[in-house]
């Protein structure tokens, strides 16, 4: 029951070393995509920073989606 998801973390591992080989060490962390209002964990560059819940203003978001929908 349990070995579908072992072969899937053997396998995902594998993929990520291989990637660590070919690119060296990456940087994950928390990406806010603006358009649809959702974040999501992907690589990020060493120059950007990842994405902090607590600076989020969801007040924002739906203002810039109401002057959006005037204009």
């Amino acid at each position: 029951m349990l070995a579908p998801f072992a072969l899937l973390f053997i396998y995902l591992g594998v993929q990520e070393f291989q990637r660590y080989k070919s690119e060296g060490r990456a940087k994950y962390g928390l990406v806010y995509d603006e358009e649809t209002g959702t974040t999501h964990v992907t690589g990020i560059a060493e120059y950007e920073d990842g994405y902090d819940p607590n600076e989020f203003d969801p007040g924002d978001h739906n203002e810039r989606a109401a002057d959006d929908d005037k204009a």
